[in-house]
Protein backbone atom coordinates (compact mmCIF):
# COMPACT_ATOMS: atom_id res chain seq x y z
CA UNK A 1 0.00 0.00 0.00
CA UNK A 2 1.39 3.52 -1.00
CA UNK A 3 1.25 5.97 1.61
CA UNK A 4 2.02 9.89 0.29
CA UNK A 5 2.21 12.07 3.76
CA UNK A 6 2.37 16.21 3.17
CA UNK A 7 3.61 18.45 5.83
CA UNK A 8 4.40 22.01 6.54
CA UNK A 9 1.82 24.70 4.90
CA UNK A 10 -0.48 27.02 7.39
CA UNK A 11 -1.02 30.73 7.63
CA UNK A 12 1.71 33.44 6.87
CA UNK A 13 2.21 36.94 5.61
CA UNK A 14 2.32 38.67 2.23
CA UNK A 15 6.47 38.15 0.95
CA UNK A 16 7.03 36.05 3.45
CA UNK A 17 8.19 32.04 3.05
CA UNK A 18 6.96 28.74 3.83
CA UNK A 19 8.11 25.26 3.09
CA UNK A 20 5.99 22.07 2.25
CA UNK A 21 7.49 18.61 2.32
CA UNK A 22 6.10 15.14 1.38
CA UNK A 23 7.30 11.48 1.63
CA UNK A 24 6.26 8.40 -0.55
CA UNK A 25 6.40 5.12 0.26
CA UNK A 26 5.21 1.81 -0.49
CA UNK A 27 7.09 -1.96 -0.12
CA UNK A 28 9.22 -1.99 -3.49
CA UNK A 29 7.79 0.86 -5.14
CA UNK A 30 9.75 3.42 -6.61
CA UNK A 31 8.75 6.65 -7.45
CA UNK A 32 9.13 8.47 -10.95
CA UNK A 33 7.64 11.64 -11.29
CA UNK A 34 6.42 13.82 -7.98
CA UNK A 35 4.78 17.31 -7.68
CA UNK A 36 2.26 19.80 -5.97
CA UNK A 37 -0.69 20.70 -7.09
CA UNK A 38 -3.24 23.48 -5.69
CA UNK A 39 -6.93 23.97 -5.64
CA UNK A 40 -9.01 26.63 -4.46
CA UNK A 41 -12.82 26.36 -4.06
CA UNK A 42 -15.02 26.15 -7.85
CA UNK A 43 -11.99 25.93 -9.65
CA UNK A 44 -9.62 23.02 -11.24
CA UNK A 45 -6.72 21.53 -9.91
CA UNK A 46 -3.55 22.86 -11.75
CA UNK A 47 -0.35 22.06 -11.26
CA UNK A 48 2.23 23.90 -9.52
CA UNK A 49 5.69 22.42 -9.44
CA UNK A 50 6.61 18.54 -10.81
CA UNK A 51 9.83 17.17 -10.82
CA UNK A 52 11.46 13.93 -12.17
CA UNK A 53 13.65 10.97 -10.61
CA UNK A 54 16.24 12.68 -12.65
CA UNK A 55 15.86 16.25 -11.46
CA UNK A 56 14.00 17.92 -14.18
CA UNK A 57 11.36 20.48 -12.80
CA UNK A 58 8.46 22.22 -14.59
CA UNK A 59 6.64 25.34 -12.87
CA UNK A 60 3.41 26.79 -13.11
CA UNK A 61 4.55 30.67 -14.91
CA UNK A 62 2.58 32.04 -11.68
CA UNK A 63 5.16 30.42 -9.17
CA UNK A 64 8.31 30.58 -11.66
CA UNK A 65 11.27 32.59 -9.22
CA UNK A 66 9.57 32.02 -6.32
CA UNK A 67 8.72 28.38 -5.72
CA UNK A 68 11.70 25.88 -5.80
CA UNK A 69 10.84 22.08 -6.06
CA UNK A 70 13.53 19.77 -4.65
CA UNK A 71 14.14 15.85 -4.32
CA UNK A 72 15.76 13.16 -2.14
CA UNK A 73 15.56 10.11 -3.79
CA UNK A 74 17.23 8.00 -1.24
CA UNK A 75 13.75 9.06 0.86
CA UNK A 76 11.54 9.04 -1.67
CA UNK A 77 11.05 12.83 -0.30
CA UNK A 78 10.29 16.64 -2.44
CA UNK A 79 10.37 20.01 -0.87
CA UNK A 80 8.87 22.90 -1.74
CA UNK A 81 9.91 26.25 -1.08
CA UNK A 82 7.78 29.10 -1.61
CA UNK A 83 9.24 32.61 -1.56
CA UNK A 84 7.74 35.92 -2.11
CA UNK A 85 4.41 34.55 -1.30
CA UNK A 86 0.47 36.45 -2.69
CA UNK A 87 -2.75 36.24 -1.52
CA UNK A 88 -3.30 34.73 -4.83
CA UNK A 89 -0.86 32.07 -3.70
CA UNK A 90 -3.67 30.84 -1.17
CA UNK A 91 -5.36 26.87 -1.83
CA UNK A 92 -5.08 23.58 -0.78
CA UNK A 93 -2.27 22.01 -1.97
CA UNK A 94 -1.60 18.41 -2.44
CA UNK A 95 1.33 15.98 -3.38
CA UNK A 96 1.38 13.64 -5.92
CA UNK A 97 3.55 10.84 -6.41
CA UNK A 98 3.55 8.79 -9.89
CA UNK A 99 4.83 5.16 -8.57
CA UNK A 100 5.37 1.50 -9.59
CA UNK A 101 6.53 -2.05 -8.46
CA UNK A 102 7.31 -5.45 -9.99
CA UNK A 103 4.20 -7.72 -9.71
CA UNK A 104 5.02 -11.28 -10.84
CA UNK A 105 6.12 -10.84 -14.22
CA UNK A 106 4.51 -6.91 -14.67
CA UNK A 107 4.39 -3.99 -13.19
CA UNK A 108 1.73 -2.34 -10.68
CA UNK A 109 1.19 1.23 -9.85
CA UNK A 110 -0.72 4.65 -11.29
CA UNK A 111 -1.31 8.29 -9.27
CA UNK A 112 -1.07 8.56 -5.94
CA UNK A 113 -1.88 11.56 -3.78
CA UNK A 114 -1.58 13.30 -0.05
CA UNK A 115 -4.62 14.35 2.14
CA UNK A 116 -3.69 17.73 1.39
CA UNK A 117 -2.27 20.78 3.11
CA UNK A 118 -3.60 24.35 3.44
CA UNK A 119 -1.65 27.42 2.70
CA UNK A 120 -3.08 30.61 3.27
CA UNK A 121 -1.52 33.82 2.65
CA UNK A 122 -2.82 37.25 3.76
CA UNK A 123 -2.68 40.57 2.41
Amino acid sequence: QVKVVESGGGLVQAGGSLRLSCVASGDGFSFNDMGWYRKVPGTRREMVAVITWGGQTNYADSVKGRFTISRDNANNKIDLQMNDLKPEDTAEYSCHAEGTAPYGVGVIGGDYWGQGTQVTVSP
